[in-house]
């Protein structure tokens, strides 16, 4: 199925990236084909498994915190749309959070493997009980809410970005509604329409609200990441 392996450059991190062909009578179709050897010859997916992350998605929380410094040690996270447990690893570790203290607590209606230091409730996000129940789980205020949640694909652009950018919505509701004063939010979205709405909620309850797209996002991808910074806090129940 695949094809020799040539010698390839150095990709991030400093891992040697060796290319690897799938030959086209492999049985695939082409474009399965090309995504295939994309994915292969990807140097984030290389380097994830040199590192032991479970996604490449780890290197965008990776590249995104270390410009943002929105990781810190006892800070209590919660991630939506955990699987497979890329951005637990990291918060867990960013914050130091272990299986006799988790501080990191994830959400996601996909099985996955436990990721030490950050237990997951295996449930859909969506459903009415979940934030209370992570919460719960977290026991407290978080002082960071995650969502790399993208929904599943029908292979219509349109209807795959209106899907997602209503998970984003749903996801900043939960962050305002649970966040500690001076807490940060940070999820993915998507290039074009349907987030005016949403920038000025965020604007309104944040005092720094930016677009950021790191160098393991793709180039070609249309995915952005929201990050909104400095929560200002709930209005006391008398002043609504």
């Amino acid at each position: 199925m695949t094809g020799p392996k040539k010698p390839g450059k150095s990709g991030p991190g400093g891992i040697r990236v060796l290319k690897t062909r799938i030959k086209k009578k492999s049985g695939l179709k082409e474009s399965s084909r090309r995504w295939l050897e994309r994915h292969m010859n990807d140097p984030y997916v290389q380097r994830s498994k040199a590192d032991g992350y479970r996604s490449r998605a780890a290197y965008k929380l990776i590249e995104i915190d270390d410009r943002h410094h929105l990781l810190k040690p006892g800070m209590r996270v919660i991630d939506l749309g955990a699987a497979p447990g890329g951005w637990c690893q990291v918060a867990a570790a960013r914050t130091k959070s272990t299986a006799e203290n988790p501080h990191v607590v994830g959400i996601d209606y996909l099985g996955m493997d436990a990721v030490p230091g950050a237990p997951v409730l295996m449930m859909d996000f969506l459903d009415d009980d979940a934030p209370a129940k992570l919460l719960e789980m977290l026991g407290g205020e978080p002082d960071l809410v995650l969502s790399d949640m993208a929904a599943p694909t029908t292979g219509h652009r349109r209807t795959d970005h209106i899907r997602t950018m209503h998970l984003c919505e749903v996801a900043a509701d939960f962050a305002i509604s649970v966040l500690k004063p001076g807490g940060h939010f940070l999820a993915k979205t998507f290039q074009g329409g349907t987030e005016s709405t949403l920038l000025t909620q965020l604007k309104q309850n944040f005092r720094s609200v930016h677009h950021v797209k790191p160098p393991a996002s793709r180039e070609e991808s249309a995915e952005l990441y929201l990050l909104a910074k400095d929560f200002k806090g709930r209005a006391a129940p008398d002043e609504e």
